[in-house]
């Protein structure tokens, strides 16, 4: 019960990662609410509830300022306070600089960015009142590593890496740790579909496992076991810091 009596947001967490993290969060005591821009996030609610968990959805986009600020109020109207946000949700659409176009782009933008800027922004208001939290962002190694066709994809979760450090050094007096996951290739629902698009899907998936040293794809529950381990007291001498769970890809 390494979150007893404290209280989570997670971003995108209908599926994938976010998903995993929310049920893994809730097993450990956390009460979880869970944001999805589709009516998706009620399944995982609906899961947590049926453990025995306590869990709430607030549907909403995270790039929206109103949505935004509404998943922090909600949460706090709910469960008193705010101890933990998992900034999880993303986009992801390839692309050369010379083949991006600038819609595919700004979208990535205000998702993975603008959107990881805004709950970060209501939700240290909330830690603030209350005497500290935990922010975690759920970056990539695509902000530290180069990968084929990923230009806007990197640009976007570079920020969000460069995000970590300022928060970080920000709020180390105010009992806000901010800390940033990078993961390598998981096995996402996400990736299912990006892999089925593929005129050769079975290819592509053999070409996704083969950048991966450790010769697998990742598990969404490996990232949320090292989220948990960022959230947790565990961590709490750690801030403005970077793990990397890639099986090796960064070696």
């Amino acid at each position: 019960m390494k979150l007893e009596n404290k209280v989570a947001l997670i971003t995108g967490a209908s599926m994938g990662i976010g998903h995993s993290t929310a049920v893994l969060f809730a097993r450990e005591g956390a009460k979880v609410a869970v944001n999805s821009q589709s009516t998706r996030g009620q399944a995982v609610v609906d899961q947590i509830k049926a453990s025995g968990g306590e869990s709430i959805f607030v549907q909403g986009k995270v790039e929206d300022p109103k949505s935004a600020q509404a998943m922090v109020d909600k949460t706090v109207e709910a469960f008193g306070r705010l101890d933990i946000l998992f900034n999880n949700a993303g986009i992801v659409l390839p692309g050369r600089v010379d083949n991006t176009t600038v819609e595919d782009f700004d979208r990535m933008v205000a998702v993975n960015v603008r959107g990881v800027f805004l709950v970060s922004k209501f939700a240290a208001q909330q830690m603030l009142k209350q005497g500290g939290g935990v922010i975690i962002h759920n970056a990539s190694i695509a902000a530290v590593k180069g990968l084929k066709e990923r230009l806007g994809y990197s640009a976007s979760k570079g920020a969000v890496w460069a995000m970590t450090k300022a928060m970080a050094i920000d709020y180390i007096r105010d009992n806000i740790r901010v800390n940033c996951i990078n993961p390598g290739t998981t096995l996402t629902p996400s990736l299912e579909e990006r892999i089925a698009a593929f005129d050769d899907p079975q290819a592509a998936r053999q070409n996704f496992i083969d950048r991966q040293p450790i010769g697998r794809l990742g598990k969404p529950e490996e990232i949320a076991a090292a989220v948990l381990h960022l959230a947790s007291d565990e961590a709490a001498f750690t801030t403005g810091q970077t793990l990397n769970v890639d099986g090796g890809l960064t070696i």
